[in-house]
This record gives structure tokens, sequence and C-alpha cells, in this order.
């Protein structure tokens, strides 16, 4: 079994103060209702924004089980009737749900439809897209 000084306890919690004075922490969030958005505030004065809808299991959520967000300790995000936590850091760099989910608004892009085509001929008709100078 392996003790830990109160020496080294103590060491240990200014190593983790330090680390957490250096970053910025999560101090409120909440959802814009009128552009369904959702905004996170940090110490530092900086906001993270994203559109609550893109998340997985919001798509078809009420506007006011959206706004039931909440803070979930310093790194996460919850929303309890959803039954739905994200990361922020995970949120901050695009992932919005699981890979298959994310896979699926990948291509949703690259689909070919009907609709998409008939499109992409009647703006080729105009002459399609501008060239690119330079």
């Amino acid at each position: 079994m392996v003790k830990t000084t109160d020496a080294e306890l103590s060491q240990a919690k200014q190593r983790w103060e330090n680390e957490r004075a250096g970053r910025p922490i999560p101090t409120s969030v909440r959802f814009d209702e009128s552009s369904e958005r959702v905004i996170v505030e940090f110490t530092n004065g900086a906001s993270f924004i994203f559109p609550a809808r893109s998340l997985e299991g919001m798509e078809e959520a009420t506007t006011q089980q959206l706004g039931e967000v909440e803070l979930l300790g310093e790194t996460g995000l919850h929303w309890e009737s959803l039954d739905a936590d994200y990361s922020i850091t995970g949120l901050m760099n695009g992932i919005f749900g699981t890979r298959a989910f994310m896979d699926i608004q990948r291509r949703g892009g690259q689909s070919r439809s009907p609709a998409k085509i008939a499109a992409s001929r009647a703006n080729g008709a105009k002459g399609g897209r501008p060239k690119k100078v330079g």
C-alpha cells in the first residue's frame, strides 16, 4: 500500500490550484431562445456558442427542454429531462455526438438527392460558380 504524506498532499493540492488558475473555467451556461444557441461563459471573459439542435438527441427537443441546460462541474453540460451530458472540451472540438452521428452529419452535405441534383443543374445553366481569381 502506498502512503501519502501530508506534505505530498499539500504539494499536490498546490499544483492543482496553480494549473486551475492558468486555464479558463466555465462560470455559467444559458440557452438563448431567439437564436436557439447554447452560450457558455468562462472566467477569462471568453464565450463558446453553439447551435443546440446540432447535438445528437436534441433535434426534436422542445425549447423548454433545451433551456434546462446546466453546468456539470467545471467540465460538462447537462440536460436532466433529456438525460444528456456533453463535455465542454468535446463540444469545443466539434464533437456533437457519437462517431456514427457525426459521420451521418458529415455525409449529409455530400448527399446527391434529386433536389440537390436539380439545383446543381439549374445553377450550371446560369453559368455555374464564378471562377476563382488569383
